[in-house]
């Protein structure tokens, strides 16, 4: 278990739903990773990169909402900027991506 943390700490950290609209492959990476483009409604569309590749293709990917923190600076990855993080279940290697159980509108505020 990680550090104890301020319920303070924990109310700064922006979750928001979005919908990932492009994936492309990210042979720039690392470890394998698809590039994401997530639309956020109001907020936007911000990209970011997801080491996703063992449960996912690009196909199951595009429409599929996500969890996101999008408050976080943007940080380069190789070549790419990514400007907000993808919230996933870390299984092994596997990264499960948690996402509402019903669509909801994109820039949803999870709490």
């Amino acid at each position: 278990m990680s550090a104890t943390i301020q319920f303070d700490d924990f109310t700064k950290v922006d979750l928001r739903i979005g919908t990932i609209i492009d994936v492309n492959d990210f042979p720039d990476a690392i470890k394998p990773a698809y590039q994401l483009t997530i639309d956020f409604g109001g907020l936007g569309i911000k990209k970011t990169s997801a080491q996703i590749t063992t449960l996912y293709t690009k196909e199951t990917l595009i429409n599929r909402q996500i969890v996101a923190v999008v408050n976080f600076p943007k940080k380069q990855i190789a070549k790419f900027m990514s400007e907000c993080l993808v919230v996933g279940a870390v299984d092994g290697k596997a990264v499960i991506l948690l996402n509402p159980e019903s669509n909801v509108p994109n820039g949803t505020v999870v709490s």
